[in-house]
């Protein structure tokens, strides 16, 4: 694959069978791939029923699809059939092994969000409105591979180097057609590569299989373990508590003391960046510089905006000394066990009897106290909360457990696919196994 004129680099890690092979080439990407046509038909233009031609919409690239783009895999909508497709042309359909890059994003790490098409099964399928549908000159990158290029570091770096924009970031083919592309120099080492990240990512799944399942058994736990609406008593209790009474209800009013009379309203330039924990409707949204108030009182509202709250989640924990702003409420309750069951349940139930508005749906503060709560004594509380805390504590590590196996494959796609372009070091990796796929299978660095 050596071209004239391009520099050659040498991996931080290589597998050893391939140390002593020539180094890789720094590609153009327009040396690689040229472009094709896409469409711009909207969402509603599209189905998830009946067609001839499936559609790649930009905003699936963003949330749905994965890296190696696998249309029978995918949930992936047709083009509707009183669309006409006289204007497609055959030669601007997707191929295995074309790249189709999201051309914009709110988002500077999403601009240029690429995937790889592997496998179509013979269906017919097209890009459309905010894609760059890039295909191969020939038969480099291999099938499979680029799909993995276009995640690394030094390839993303490469594209959002070439975005443009201030709200929205955007990319054109023009612009990315310059970003270096480091490629091994034989498909062996290609396909080594790339099944070596695939098994990463297919045990990554597989754990996230794991997490979805205890995420079920505990949305499943909890309408065992609480009554249903008009009911009184749980469907499932702890025998130690099975002769005791129904459950009272109790407006959350009753259980908990609100604080949002106490925020302290600033403007966003009063914002100083530290490490104090700023909280918005969904979790923390930032970090700020600690501010001397009285503990009682809790910052605050950036825009003094009317309160405003996500139905999902609707509730979360906080602890210590923090900033909430007016997108979300904060009550304060006098066991730990009872805001534990409060918290499960607000987020079990639907809660579209309690919200106003259409465009922008709110959880005001009079009809947060008027939800009704039900709970049982309080030792029954503390067995069901240690319950439910205990699966949190499983579901926090299998989350965590997911996440360190995310962190373990970027830390093998910087060296392995970023070479020498890196401009930051990276930690040494000799003899790092792979947990998926052929036991055999090491890194090791170049001596």
């Amino acid at each position: 694959m050596k071209q004239k004129g391009k520099r050659t680099l040498t991996p931080k890690l290589r597998f050893p069978e391939f140390r002593d092979d020539d180094g890789w080439q720094t590609p153009q990407l327009s040396d690689l791939y040229g472009f094709k046509r896409t469409n711009t038909l909207s969402r509603d233009k599209l189905n998830y029923e009946a067609g001839t031609v499936r559609n790649i919409h930009y905003g699936d690239i963003h949330t749905e699809f994965k890296p190696l783009f696998r249309v029978d895999q995918e949930y992936v909508p047709f083009i509707n059939p009183k669309v006409s497709i006289d204007g497609f042309k055959d030669e601007d359909d997707c191929e295995e092994g074309d790249i189709v890059l999201a051309d914009a994003s709110e988002d500077l790490n999403d601009v240029g969000k690429a995937i790889e098409v592997v496998s179509l099964v013979g269906q017919r399928v097209v890009a459309g409105t905010h894609t760059i549908l890039a295909t191969r000159h020939g038969s480099i990158p291999i099938i499979g591979f680029g799909g993995h290029l276009f995640q690394s570091a030094a390839v993303r770096a490469g594209i959002q180097r070439e975005s443009q924009g201030a709200k929205i970031y955007g990319i054109s083919a023009n612009r990315i057609s310059s970003v270096a592309l480091p490629i091994p120099p034989t498909h062996q080492e290609q396909k080594k590569i790339a099944e070596c990240l695939s098994s990463l990512d297919r045990l990554i799944a597989a754990q996230g299989r794991m997490l979805e399942a205890l995420k079920a058994h505990k949305k499943g736990l909890m309408q065992q373990l609480f009554p249903q609406p008009g009911q009184t008593q749980p469907r499932l209790r702890f025998s130690e508590f099975g002769d005791k009474g129904d459950w009272e209800e109790k407006m959350l009013s009753v259980i908990a003391e609100n604080l949002d009379n106490k925020r302290v309203p600033i403007t966003k330039g009063d914002r100083i960046e530290g490490d104090v924990p700023y909280y918005g409707a969904s979790g923390i949204v930032d970090y700020v510089r600690d501010y001397l108030f009285d503990e009682d009182l809790l910052c605050v509202s950036e825009d003094g905006a009317n309160l405003v709250a996500r139905t999902y989640p609707i509730a979360f924990p906080i602890s210590g000394k923090t900033w909430v702003n007016n997108h979300s409420h904060v009550l304060r309750f006098d066991k730990l066990e009872t805001r534990k069951m409060v918290e499960d349940y607000l987020n079990s139930i639907a809660l579209r009897d309690f919200i106003t508005g259409m465009a922008q749906p709110k959880l005001n503060r009079t009809m947060l106290d008027t939800i009704p709560i039900p709970l049982p004594e309080q030792d029954e509380q503390q067995r069901i909360a240690g319950c439910l805390t205990a699966l949190d504590t499983r579901i926090a590590a299998q989350a965590a457990k997911i996440e360190s196996l995310k962190i373990h494959k970027r830390g093998l796609m910087q060296p392995a696919l970023r070479t020498a372009v890196g401009r930051q070091s990276v930690k040494r990796a000799r003899g790092r196994r792979i947990d998926e796929g052929d036991s055999s299978t090491f890194l090791r660095r170049p001596p």
